[in-house]
């Protein structure tokens, strides 16, 4: 649904994002993950038609996003800092959206209060930072978008709020193949959503796999031996980390787990696990081969 090829942008003596190239397909909830400064809102605001690219091309269902008003109707951007016209009330503000989205959807709205139980007649500006974003949301998903965009959208919710938001994004992906493009540095709440991720550093785009595909490639296995580690253990293998504790080596490496199980088992070790890894572990690791790594630090 949307393909983002060789696209470049850059502000001042900045080059945000350098020729970044992306693949979303339609019904899917993609994750992307990077580090601080990696471009992430820079390119999920040209998605949006917010920015223009200074180079490549930016396609949503074969059609160019940049002032694209038939596709405007039909995606949402919700950024990480939200704003509200002071002094408008929920009411208000769900009447201004209704007169810019014409598939607003006001029995949806309306079902909706159930969900965020707060009064609409209420001062947004007045609500907390969490209650705030609950009500982003409900708006948002009364556009009844095909595309949502999100930037750290679940900022400030509590956890019970969080899995709510979290059920009715899945539903309209369900129900009506909506395509979510979220980034966000909670690895645990992408983990949980996203069917695929792409991770990002410097501008670049330097993973993009399916969720199950890359945690099912990346392994943190220990083992130890009786005598000496034989000098070929591991070979040919792309080793993300490793680390001696006595007698058991720990690593992280890339590679197809019946190759790296039947590999580590020709050698007779006398202690060998397969542990799992969570997004956020893969994340450090990947980042630290690219040289973000974490550092010993004192203090």
């Amino acid at each position: 649904m949307i393909e983002v090829k060789n696209v470049k942008k850059g502000f001042e003596d900045i080059e945000a994002v350098q020729g970044f190239n992306l693949h979303v397909k339609k019904g899917s909830i993609y994750g992307l993950l990077g580090s601080n400064g990696a471009g992430k809102t820079t390119l999920l605001k040209m998605i949006a038609g917010i920015y223009k690219q200074d180079s490549g091309e930016i396609m949503i269902a074969g059609e160019p996003i940049f002032e694209n008003i038939k596709w405007k109707q039909k995606l949402i951007f919700l950024a990480d800092s939200l704003f509200f016209f002071p002094n408008t009330t929920i009411k208000q503000a769900a009447q201004f959206y209704k007169s810019m989205y014409e598939h607003w959807n006001e029995e949806r709205f309306q079902s909706l209060k159930d969900v965020f139980n707060i009064d609409v007649n209420k001062k947004i500006h007045r609500l907390s930072k969490g209650m705030q974003r609950q009500v982003s949301f409900w708006l948002t998903l009364s556009t009844m978008p095909e595309l949502m965009i999100l930037d750290e959208p679940f900022d400030g919710l509590d956890a019970v709020m969080r899995q709510k938001v979290k059920n009715l994004l899945v539903q309209d992906v369900a129900e009506r193949e909506m395509t979510i493009l979220i980034s966000s540095h909670n690895l645990r709440e992408v983990e949980d959503l996203c069917d695929q991720v792409g991770i990002l550093h410097r501008g670049q785009l330097r993973i993009e796999k399916d969720l199950d595909d890359l945690k099912s490639d990346v392994h943190k296995i220990q083992v130890a031996f009786k005598h000496e580690v034989p000098p070929v253990f591991l070979h040919g293998f792309d080793i993300l980390y490793k680390e001696e504790r006595g007698s058991v080596r720990l690593y992280i490496l890339r590679g197809k787990q019946d190759k790296v199980m039947t590999h580590i088992q020709t050698f007779h070790p006398v202690l060998f696990d397969i542990l799992p890894l969570t997004l956020e572990e893969i994340f450090i690791y990947e980042m630290r081969d690219v040289g973000y790594a974490i550092e010993n630090i004192l203090v």
